[in-house]
């Protein structure tokens, strides 16, 4: 079982993937460059996720974000997370491959590692924890042959991520485990209005590493 007590520490055997989306209607820009604490969403995502990985990426518009990083443009445009996940998937040369939401910004380092530890431990396809009554399957880790799975999806226009989750093996990683190992669900906190967006302006990073 996971020591919380190891160090976090950059794995080059994973590949990280950010996926920055695009503009959001109710926020009226993109998320990517919306600011939190004096730095982007996007410069917060990628420090995270660069503090696990030694190879991190972008996944989205090429135009927008080649200044950032590596940029990996969707195959199937428009269709949402799954397209950028598989899209993720075809690129990479690594069997883990952590996916993190540009939107999720107070995702701690450390549980990145112990979700890469639960998916090495497991075997599992996809390593994915439950939150709020829901899976965060923009937080999780996936192995390669997903897109596999994915790509028929796509191909009929369905866009849902949590229903192929049945057609493969999945370690779902419950919150009574994440309370025990020391994390906070509210860590899955994403910023999709606003609102929510102001009320994460008064919380601290530092409170929840």
């Amino acid at each position: 079982m996971y020591d919380l007590h190891v160090k976090v520490g950059v794995e080059s055997d994973v590949t990280a993937f950010i996926l920055a989306g695009g503009k959001s209607s109710r926020m009226g820009s993109d998320k990517a460059f919306l600011r939190l604490q004096e730095e982007t969403l996007l410069s917060r995502a990628l420090k995270i996720a660069g503090s696990v990985a030694e190879e991190v990426r972008i996944v989205g518009d090429g135009k927008k974000f080649a200044a950032f990083g590596r940029v990996v443009e969707d195959t199937y445009r428009d269709r949402g997370p799954l397209g950028g996940i598989h899209a993720a998937l075809s690129s990479t040369t690594t069997e883990l491959n952590l996916m993190l939401a540009v939107d999720l910004p107070f995702v701690v380092p450390k549980f990145l590692k112990y979700l890469l530890v639960r998916a090495r431990e497991s075997g599992a396809m996809v390593t994915v924890p439950r939150a709020d009554s829901g899976l965060q399957p923009l937080c999780a880790v996936y192995r390669r042959g997903f897109a596999e799975v994915a790509e028929p999806s796509l191909r009929e226009g369905k866009n849902r991520i949590d229903s192929l989750f049945a057609k493969v093996t999945t370690c779902v990683i419950e919150e009574n485990e994440l309370v025990r190992a020391g994390f906070s669900v509210v860590m899955f906190r994403n910023l999709n209005t606003p609102e929510e967006f102001d009320m994460a302006r008064s919380q601290h990073f530092g409170e929840m590493t």
